[in-house]
């Protein structure tokens, strides 16, 4: 079992609230929370984050990433990640559920937005100082909403992220890419990656997946070479192998308990293919990410 604690949007409202979602200006939201925000956590629900100053480093799923004025940044449920700051950070922070958003917008689904669609894809943005002039002030709106008890409150708000959303993913899509790729097969890579989610840890063979998205094998292959320049088995392998840095870290199972939950009963085969793709025994691991922690 992991011991990582999984925030919720309870634990961050007051008063003012409404359910499933949270704003606040990014100072007085770490402030206030300082005790749970800066040691590695996980949340059940959707963040977004925008930088107007500060620096230091954001560790989402085992990644570090820059932050600086003008960073932005993504998580979905289930993400792991932690601050450490050098300079004090402002600017603001918002997070709500998936119902809260589709509820007002039953034809979308947060997956169309690049930046959540895909674990591949990077959970992070940086902004030009117009850039950020713009996006802040919309993000400064929701928080002022947020805390007033007026009329179609909720409606404003979701209108205000769908927005930001809108605005963040045109500035996404201009970040350099290196091929245009058909939107049947971005469909079918969210397809997988759900698939994946639900089966990685007892179903590990590219076949299987193939045969849940009703396509053969070497066409799935076809999607995700086309896509991210992985094979449908580097891409499996990876969602386990993140699952298993997770347990490792972060639970007190003895690392042949953490190889029998993620479909492994042979713990010298689990060893060895951790070794191969992350250049560390899960031992090793466990040893090098206490140290940094």
């Amino acid at each position: 079992m992991i011991h990582l604690p999984i925030l919720n949007i309870e634990q961050f409202e007051n008063e003012e609230s409404i359910s499933n979602f949270y704003s606040n200006d990014l100072s007085s939201h770490l402030k206030k929370n300082e005790l749970i925000v800066h040691k590695p956590h996980s949340h059940d629900f959707f963040l977004c984050v925008i930088f107007s100053k500060g620096t230091g480093v954001h560790e989402i799923d085992f990644n570090s990433y820059k932050v600086e004025t003008g960073s932005v940044f993504f998580l979905k449920p289930g993400q792991t990640h932690s601050w450490k700051f050098d300079t004090a950070p402002e600017g603001y922070i918002f997070f709500h559920t998936q119902d809260f958003y589709e509820f007002y917008f039953l034809n979308t689904e947060l997956s169309q937005f690049p930046f959540y669609y895909s674990y591949e894809n990077p959970p992070n943005l940086h902004l030009n100082s117009q850039e950020l002039i713009k996006i802040v002030n919309k993000f400064k709106e929701i928080n002022i909403e947020y805390y007033q008890n007026s009329p179609y409150k909720k409606q404003k708000l979701v209108t205000l992220i769908n927005l930001i959303y809108i605005d963040l993913s045109r500035i996404y899509a201009t970040m350099p890419n290196d091929e245009v790729v058909s939107s049947s097969y971005l469909l079918a890579l969210n397809n997988l990656e759900k698939a994946i989610e639900q089966f990685y840890k007892c179903e590990k063979s590219a076949k299987f997946y193939a045969d849940k998205l009703s396509i053969t094998t070497k066409h799935l292959n076809r999607i995700t070479k086309s896509t991210i320049n992985k094979t449908t088995t580097e891409l499996i392998t990876e969602r386990i192998l993140l699952e298993a840095k997770r347990y490792i870290v972060h639970s007190k199972n003895p690392l042949s308990i953490t190889a029998e939950l993620l479909g492994y009963d042979d713990y010298a085969y689990f060893s060895k293919l951790f070794k191969q793709k992350i250049g560390l025994t899960p031992l090793g691991f466990k040893k090098k990410y206490s140290t940094i922690n």
